[in-house]
């Protein structure tokens, strides 16, 4: 069970290694799942896709008649194809309209967050999802910048944010906005409430032996999945397997370089 397929890159190499009797991949993305069946073509009698959220995995697998799964995948950072897709609104290295919905078909967008949230719940967003130490500031020149004219694009966000930031204090590694950017697409599709309950309904359809392999990118991800699966070892229903998260390799980051906050863990069920 894969619950966030992308354009199937880590399906086809599991597809190719271990030779799934069936695998089932979940997105919420349908232009990812069509990237996907073309990607994963010749193995497409062995392949399920479903537009779905990973959390209804219970029913989903109801409906394909199956029992339980012998892995479960999650890979929580935003794929290529959204980070590069035309109009997405998840980058701001171009001019976009300022959207980051996952799902297409959902009406919250990030123009919406930004445009009418208040300043207090801005900032609340900016603080605990981006871990922005300059919240405040940003929130309130957002909700300034917005009495002059409404903040449609990504640009004209980033914009904002870049001059809220003082320039001694801007981040070396990373453009300023990218928290701001991260916080509100965790926002907009509601991202650590779907891995809260990602994650309880995972582990009710692995069999006993099954693994649960999750890799996250930023802290309050990780974080969730690392107190969760001790939780899970605490209540006796099976094993934390790394006990330190699998990390990539030098060689991996300069091959790949949005790899290199990924952190895997995997937890087996008893």
């Amino acid at each position: 069970m894969d619950g966030t397929l992308g354009g199937g890159g880590h399906a086809l190499a599991i597809l190719e290694s271990l030779e799934p009797r069936l695998y089932i991949g979940i997105d919420r993305d349908e232009e990812a799942l069509k990237v996907a069946a073309e990607h994963l073509a010749l193995y497409r009698d062995r392949l399920r896709l479903v537009h779905s959220l990973y959390s209804q995995v219970e029913g989903i697998l109801e409906e394909l008649a199956v029992e339980d799964v012998d892995a479960f995948l999650l890979d929580l950072g935003l794929s290529s194809l959204q980070l590069e897709g035309e109009g997405r609104g998840f980058s701001f290295h171009r001019e976009e309209p300022l959207d980051m919905r996952m799902d297409r078909e959902q009406d919250l967008t990030a123009a919406h967050v930004v445009n009418t949230y208040s300043q207090g719940e801005l900032e609340r967003i900016f603080r605990e999802y981006g871990e922005e130490r300059w919240a405040q500031k940003i929130a309130r020149n957002i909700v300034e910048t917005r009495k002059k004219f409404a903040i449609t694009t990504t640009t004209a966000l980033a914009q904002v944010v870049e001059w809220s930031i003082p320039k001694k204090f801007h981040p070396k590694k990373i453009h300023p906005a990218t928290r701001v950017f991260q916080a509100l697409r965790i926002e907009v599709n509601k991202e650590l409430e779907e891995l809260g309950r990602g994650l309880e309904a995972g582990l009710e359809v692995l069999k006993p032996g099954g693994r649960f392999l999750v890799i996250s990118f930023h802290s309050l991800e990780d974080g969730t999945v690392k107190r969760t699966f001790r939780e899970w070892e605490r209540e006796g229903l099976g094993e934390v397997i790394t006990k330190k998260p699998v990390t990539p390799s030098a060689e991996e980051v300069e091959e790949n370089i949005r790899s290199r906050s990924g952190k895997l863990r995997v937890f087996q069920k008893g």
